[in-house]
């Protein structure tokens, strides 16, 4: 058996449903009136702003077309392992809905916005801290408002980074490989 496999037999067999119920339990307790317009903008706003912004971006020039073409480069990957996981986990929602198309692990909002927030760390530097800031409001947002377990956003936030910068290095690499090639060609 391969290390990944025990890992994550080890981690399955662990007690991570208390420890999300009393996650969620003092999550709940903290919710407070002036918070949630915060939180639900945060949370239903999310995915519209993130495709207005990447439309703009395409709009905007040459380093922001790189930046849309490398947002969906991460955000496919993303989404495809995120909605695999989520059919076959078919986790019950903190809040009790069930749905095996919309189950709850992992959380796709997390996901998403810790993609972004790779894909703009990778371009951008001086950004990284605002756009992981934002990913944790995403993913905090979705556990506020009983949408997700701590272990769901957890998840998604890992996915969506670990995906997002393994495909936009991929993809650098494909095109770094690619102007090789076309210049041993040219010359």
């Amino acid at each position: 058996m391969s290390a990944r496999v025990l890992l994550a037999v080890a981690l399955a067999a662990l007690p991570l449903q208390a420890f999300d119920d009393a996650v969620r339990a003092e999550v709940q307790s903290e919710r407070r009136p002036w918070l949630e317009r915060t939180m639900h903008v945060a949370s239903d706003d999310a995915r519209p702003a993130l495709i207005a912004g990447v439309a703009i971006a395409a709009l905007a020039g040459g380093a922001g077309r790189a930046f849309a073409i490398e947002a969906a480069v991460a955000l496919v990957p993303v989404n495809l392992a995120v909605e695999a996981s989520k059919y076959l986990t078919n986790r019950a929602r903190p809040d009790g809905t069930h749905h095996r198309n919309n189950a709850a692990f992992p959380s796709s909002h997390a996901a998403n916005a810790f993609a972004v927030a790779i894909v703009v760390a990778r371009r951008w530097r001086r950004w990284t801290a605002p756009a992981l800031l934002l990913a944790l409001l995403v993913a905090y947002s979705r556990m506020y408002l009983d949408r997700h377990w701590f272990t769901d956003v957890a998840a998604g936030a890992l996915a969506g980074a670990g995906l997002a910068w393994w495909a936009v290095g991929a993809w650098r690499s494909w095109r770094a490989a690619r102007t090789a090639v076309t210049a041993a060609h040219a010359g």
